[in-house]
């Protein structure tokens, strides 16, 4: 599966698109003290998010329902997948300062 098939352009693609983004920025901020993005772009992005849209991963939309919130990074502590997390801030973000 391609990168542009897994994150088509459909309400539920551009959620799971938005809500990765935002975790990986706030994990990154939260835990390696490292700013990925201004605190404009996240409040910007975090108002985008959507908790009522459906995407195909359940686990991640009852997290988003029921501990998000637009107003703080907190949440990024308990979220379910970190470890998926920690792999995407290490590949993409970490390599940069290295």
């Amino acid at each position: 599966m391609s990168i542009e098939a897994f994150f088509k352009d459909t309400d539920s693609g551009v959620e799971k698109r938005n809500r990765i983004r935002l975790s990986v920025a706030a994990y990154a901020y939260e835990v390696h003290d490292d700013p990925i993005m201004s605190d404009a772009e996240f409040d910007a992005l975090a108002s985008k998010i959507n908790v009522q849209v459906v995407t195909d991963n359940e686990l991640i939309d009852d997290f988003f329902r029921e501990n998000f919130s637009s107003h703080t990074g907190q949440w990024i502590h308990k979220h379910p997948d970190k470890e998926g997390l920690e792999k995407i801030y290490a590949k993409v973000f970490k390599r940069k300062y290295q």
